[in-house]
């Protein structure tokens, strides 16, 4: 049995879609019209003690939602889901004491006082023992570097430091899960990076199993074997980062260095989409399948000093594959306005 598993998990909404002017605001008191939303949409999902896995997807795919829904936040509509045995939505103490929550748009500390003294509050919520609240405590705040920070009240810390407090209010009942929802938002390159090293040492340390959703490519890349991509509600695809790009991108990138400035031809529009000219250098997006034809062609034609042949940006494939999906399902958005008198 895994860890973590879900079966046909799906979470929808009635929204009410409120017409401008007065007059239809009256009307509205009487022909209400609502919008059926369907945040998460038969999701099936296993996932194995230790593992740390990304949730990527558009703003509004449902990452957050499934995540909610796997900490007991909401209920769901429909469907089943089991972590650690429990049934997160029945909110047991048991479970509670097992798994944390973390939010990169919320704050779980209090704003006006030192962290320390919220770490105090945790200790007494989740009733650990003084000696290792004390141990727990010391080693997360060395991991991350605040201790000298642990008296200053949280509003006065930046937003990179009020993370690292965050995680550490998180990990100090040592969850077996722990669920992260876009822990680097608006974080600088440097805060960003000591996070990543923080949860990957941590992860490796403790052999925790974590799900993350962000939209930083970079936190995936340095954190996660297996990602799982959602879209509009359903699960596109679950596998490793390169896997996507096998999947996804029909085109290669090559990067061509001529022999000479002057010895750049005009015509390689021919072979496929210029991306970027700096002569002697040169550019080209080619599709996946013609690659070995193009290089045999141009090498055939012209004297080339280096070649190098890459796969595209992997936010660039996984940008395209949500623009796609968007589409299909725009249709169906618009179709599911439902009346109610």
């Amino acid at each position: 049995m895994s860890l973590i598993e879900i079966s046909g998990l799906t979470k929808s909404y009635r929204v009410y879609q409120k017409k401008e002017g007065l007059l239809a605001s009256v009307r509205g008191l009487f022909h209400r019209q609502y919008r059926s939303v369907e945040a998460v949409r038969g999701i099936d999902l296993a996932v194995e003690q230790g593992e740390f896995v990304a949730f990527l997807g558009p703003n509004g795919a449902g990452k957050t939602t499934t995540l909610k829904l796997l900490s007991g936040v909401i209920t769901p509509t429909s469907g089943t889901a089991h972590v650690m045995g429990h049934v997160p939505w029945k909110r047991e103490n048991a479970y509670r004491r097992r798994f944390a929550l973390v939010m990169g748009q919320k704050n779980q500390l209090w704003w006006d006082l030192p962290a320390q003294e919220s770490f105090r509050l945790h200790q007494q919520i989740y009733q650990i023992d003084p000696v290792q609240f004390e141990k727990t405590r010391d080693e997360l705040v060395d991991l991350l570097g605040v201790r000298e920070l642990l008296k200053q009240p949280v509003r006065e810390l930046s937003l990179g430091e009020r993370m690292k407090m965050e995680l550490t209010a998180a990990l100090l009942h040592s969850p077996e899960v722990l669920f992260l929802d876009e822990p680097t938002i608006g974080l600088d390159v440097i805060a960003q990076h000591n996070i990543q090293s923080f949860l990957r040492h941590y992860q490796q340390l403790r052999r925790i199993t974590i799900l993350l959703t962000s939209h930083y490519m970079k936190d995936v890349a340095a954190l996660c074997r297996r990602v799982v991509i959602i879209a509009q509600g359903r699960i596109m695809y679950d596998g490793s980062l390169s896997g996507i790009i096998d999947r996804f991108s029909g085109h290669k990138v090559l990067t061509l260095l001529f022999a000479d400035e002057n010895g750049v031809p005009g015509s390689l529009n021919r072979f496929g989409e210029v991306l970027e000219e700096q002569p002697p250098k040169v550019k080209l997006r080619v599709a996946r399948r013609a690659v070995p034809e193009v290089l045999a062609a141009i090498l055939a034609q012209h004297a080339i000093e280096d070649v190098s042949v890459e796969d595209p940006p992997l936010e660039e494939v996984i940008a395209e594959m949500f623009s796609l999906v968007g589409e299909q399902a725009a249709a169906e958005n618009r179709a599911a306005v439902v009346s109610i008198k």
